[in-house]
């Protein structure tokens, strides 16, 4: 006997017995469409489904309207609910499991005690998500009829006025979304600068609403291109409306109802964030247009010579012979001059990061001649190598679903990386993966008239300019009294590696995409900004502009029109595997420019080709918190000091100290004639980053403790400020302050010549980081001045423990020797709670790890955990922010302990020189 649900007896008293009725505008093309009548519903104790069937003569718009549909309703956690409606053959195209697997339904989960409930109306067929205990309205569909086209897809849902809503990325528009004549457009593109109103390099079609009664979340999982359209009548009647080519209507809803809990519910549907190496928190330094290996070398020894830490030393495509991909530049990157560089970084505990792009130049070298032997290339329908043009000239592209990609990835890396006869990179930079095919406009038919100036001539041969002390003799001019090798390496082929072993990425005959569609003119134009005029997004062909073209067929059967966004997130995948069969038993760290919903359980991203002005500067926070805070990508920073156009001394300063609360931190600018910005090149820059960098490596386990916690349970480790403030309104729409991590607030100054900022405290105590002084919050924006340029506000948030490093150091392996320091900065109610997560920093799989909890209940701190990693490092001493009172005294583990009281700061210092091996306590008297 079917288990009769709360939700089919709402239903059943809302079927309607009269015909459907169109429920769009007259002047709608889709005004004409009926929608679908449910029948033949079916449930159980936590799921539903039913057949839906066309509710009247199809309208046929964008696509013939399918006539038949199923629905399947599943409660996969009490806060989840996954609703699914495709065709009942399987056939229409969905986003493979073995690109984003979905999650499973936690077992003994019932509807009638979950937080979120589905309702839904039979004739015409619409759905509703509510809150169980409120019965609020989350999600409605009612507000237009539902189209299923063959190549367009229809699905609205009416809002609230004035909605605060977030996500829909990548884009680069405010933070919280606009809601009026708004449209987002999900489609990768090669974006330069980053525009605001137009689609970026990557997809992730997630929103979160916030509402002071809750937040909740709405996930549609389609990888096709899409608009997704905000708009209201006169600031009535406001909705959300999906507007896809293809695919399903795939959704899922999140309770909430916090921020947070949003955060960590959408992480266990697209997966957890990846770990990533200790070192990758450390100062990065890069830029297109180094002249030679001498070039980066000098920016190496100039960085160490500033006394300014550099943990990485990246490397663009400057470094290819002729920007072919797996290639080395001989007269001005040869490879015994890049493996010197190499062993250069190695022994002074630095890293390197060379850049790597998909596409393969199509020329007769070794890493084209291997992978057309292996076949793994796109072609074209009679077989040939589909051709496209980018830095190289005419290239071929790979196709990840090819069984036989991944086998040759690995062997390319393992060539060109090995630790013998190759580069041996610590870590990997990939670009150019939306796929970008930019010379060669749609439809690309003839790409050796579009790579006319491709690739660029190479800058001038030169012999070192200069002497650069520590540094072998190939980078000296000649005479100069040196010692070294002059013997020459080649990359030559290893003896044959193991390769990893993959299997068939789809099922074939199964959601491969319906037949008979136009897969290079789909009648629905979406505002792809690519193509030469959004119209050309339909007839033009506009959706295939500047990339590989959308008719081109996978291995597998699949279509590059139903898969294009996936390209960059599956580069990345097969990317991560390549780095860890190189060295198989380290962390990687993958920086990606386009990505797909769930890249976080594999990459990080940088935020792409921006420029260096103050507009740019301030949507480096709004980007950079969307992907740490929504979309689960948490490993994220802009180019700092910008990268196209010529920074300045004032902006690079500002922007040097505020990347520093980034989690990625990398300075990185243009080719010439841009202009050098290293941080070296001014001293006002130089004084800035120094001083920043000195912070974040002293708060480095701080927010790689963040770090871990969001691969725990998907925390963000960026938080915006409503994240932490969920009840107060003034924050909603704040994008300009941040917390970095759970206590520290960010607030740069974000004007250029300004040397003051505002900034909001909401109803909380917070504390200077600099002075220590308490700043008690009232809702209200407080003017911070005489900050000059190397000067940011920083403020602990009162009640959240911070464990910090006593002291910085110029490199991260220097850092982890340095004791911690613990400050307390204490709550309103006088108590504060923290943690700290200790490791290798590098290891796939830790020997033993070290996770303490910190608590202070207003007389006793205590630090309790697990201690199975030796840190090699003791805690210092305990600062106390915030007494109001001077302490009669303190003991450590019941032992009387010295303890020192600031009358200026009101800080009380406690010595504790304890091992961060075992529990003790500290009493403080007051």
């Amino acid at each position: 006997m079917a288990v009769l649900l709360s939700w089919l007896l709402v239903a059943a008293t809302a079927v309607q017995a009269s015909g459907l009725v169109p429920r769009t505008s007259p002047s709608d093309p889709l005004a004409s469409c009926h929608g679908y009548k449910a029948s033949n519903i079916k449930t159980t104790g936590s799921s539903l489904t039913a057949d839906l069937s066309l509710g009247g003569a199809p309208c046929n718009v964008y696509g013939d309207d399918l006539k038949s549909l199923t629905l399947e309703v599943v409660y996969e956690t009490d806060d989840r609910i996954h609703v699914k409606i495709q065709d009942p053959a399987d056939s229409v195209y969905q986003v493979p499991a073995s690109v984003l697997p979905r999650p499973s339904p936690s077992s003994g989960i019932k509807s009638k005690d979950a937080n979120i409930q589905f309702k839904y109306v039979a004739s015409p067929f619409s759905f509703s998500i509510t809150r169980a205990k409120t019965g609020e309205v989350l999600f409605d569909t009612s507000a237009a009829s539902i189209v299923f086209e063959t190549q367009y897809l229809r699905l609205r849902t009416s809002l609230p006025a004035n909605p605060n809503l977030y996500g829909l990325g990548e884009h680069s528009d405010p933070f919280r979304l606009n809601t009026t004549n708004y449209i987002r457009t999900l489609w990768s593109q090669d974006a330069y600068a980053i525009p605001n109103g137009a689609n970026l390099y990557g997809n992730h079609p997630v929103y979160f609403e916030h509402r002071t009664t809750g937040t909740h979340g709405v996930f549609f999982l389609n990888s096709n291109g899409m608009d997704i359209k905000i708009n209201n009548t006169n600031g009535k009647d406001q909705y959300l409306e999906y507007n896809t080519l293809g695919g399903i209507l795939d959704f899922y809803f999140m309770a909430g109802p916090t921020p947070l809990a949003v955060s960590q519910q959408y992480a266990e549907v697209v997966g957890l964030p990846v770990m990533m190496p200790y070192w990758g928190f450390g100062f990065h330094n890069c830029r297109y247009g180094y002249q030679d290996a001498f070039a980066v070398a000098d920016a190496v020894y100039n960085y160490s010579k500033a006394g300014i830490p550099l943990e990485t030393m990246w490397t663009d495509i400057d470094y290819m012979d002729l920007r072919k991909v797996f290639s080395l530049d001989p007269d001005r990157f040869p490879l015994k001059m890049m493996q010197e560089l190499n062993h250069y970084l190695h022994s002074h505990n630095q890293k390197q990061i060379l850049m790597v792009d998909p596409a393969v130049a199509y020329q007769p070298y070794p890493p084209y001649q291997r992978g057309a032997q292996d076949g793994i290339f796109l072609r074209r329908d009679n077989g040939s190598n589909w051709l496209g043009v980018v830095w190289p000239g005419v290239t071929v592209f790979l196709d990840w679903f090819h069984t036989g990609t991944q086998n040759y990835w690995n062997n390319e890396f393992s060539i060109f990386f090995s630790p013998k006869n190759g580069v041996d990179i610590d870590g990997l930079w990939i670009d150019m993966n939306e796929p970008s095919n930019f010379p060669c406009n749609f439809p690309c038919d003839n790409p050796y008239a579009s790579a006319v100036g491709f690739p660029p001539e190479p800058p001038a041969l030169r012999t070192p300019p200069r002497p650069l002390p520590g540094f072998p003799c190939d980078f000296q001019p000649p005479g100069t009294k040196c010692s070294g090798s002059k013997k020459r390496h080649d990359i030559e082929a290893p003896v044959a590696l193991p390769m990893l072993q993959v299997t068939e990425r789809q099922a074939p005959g199964k959601e491969l995409g319906l037949p008979g569609r136009d897969l290079l003119y789909p009648k629905y134009a979406i505002h792809n900004a690519a193509a030469y005029t959004y119209a050309d997004n339909a007839a033009g062909g506009g959706i295939s502009n500047h990339t590989v073209n959308t008719d081109v067929i996978h291995q597998n059967g699949l279509a590059m029109y139903d898969t294009h966004n996936l390209f960059g997130t599956m580069m990345s995948t097969a990317s991560r595997y390549a780095m860890m069969n190189r060295r198989s038993a380290e962390r990687p760290i993958i920086i990606t420019r386009s990505t797909f919903a769930g890249a976080g359980t594999k990459v990080g991203h940088w935020l792409g080709d921006n420029v260096s002005n103050w507009p740019h500067y301030q949507w480096s926070i709004r980007t950079m918190m969307a992907f740490a805070s929504i979309y689960q990508v948490p490993m994220v920073g802009s180019d700092v000091c910008g990268y196209a156009d010529n920074t300045t001394e004032q902006l690079c300063a500002r922007w040097a100290t505020l990347g520093a609360f980034s989690p990625f931190y990398r300075d990185h600018n243009g080719y010439p004639p841009n202009i050098p910005q290293e941080f070296y090149q001014w001293p006002s820059v130089t004084a800035a980053a120094k001083k920043v960098i000195d912070i974040r490596y002293r708060l480095l386990d701080y927010i790689y403790t963040a770090l871990y916690q969001q691969t725990v349970d998907g925390t963000p480790l960026i938080n915006p400020m409503f994240y932490l403030y969920p009840t107060d309104a003034n924050t909603f729409g704040l994008e300009l302050q941040y917390f970095y991590g759970p206590s520290l607030l960010v607030s740069p100054v974000t004007e250029e010549n300004a040397t003051s900022v505002g900034v909001y405290f909401p109803k909380d105590i917070f504390y200077d980081w600099f002075t220590h002084a308490a700043v008690q919050g009232k809702g209200s924006t407080i003017q911070i001045s005489n900050l000059d340029i190397t000067d940011i506000p920083l403020h602990y948030r009162g009640g959240v423990i911070v464990p910090q490093r006593v002291k910085s150091a110029m490199t991260t392996t220097e850092l982890r020797k340095q004791d911690f320091e613990i400050i307390i900065p204490l709550g309103s109610d006088g108590k504060a709670s923290g943690q700290l997560y200790l490791d290798d920093g590098l290891s796939l799989v830790q020997k033993g790890t070290t996770l303490v909890k910190f608590a202070f209940d207003g007389k006793t701190f205590s630090m309790k955990g697990n201690y199975g990693f030796n840190a090699g490092a003791k805690v210092a001493r305990i600062v106390f922010l915030g007494f109001k009172s001077t302490p009669s005294g303190c003991s450590v583990d019941g032992q009387k302990g010295s303890g020192n009281h600031d009358s200026k700061t009101g800080d009380y210092t406690v010595t504790v020189g304890k091992s961060l091996s075992k529990d003790f306590t500290v009493v403080v008297n007051h």
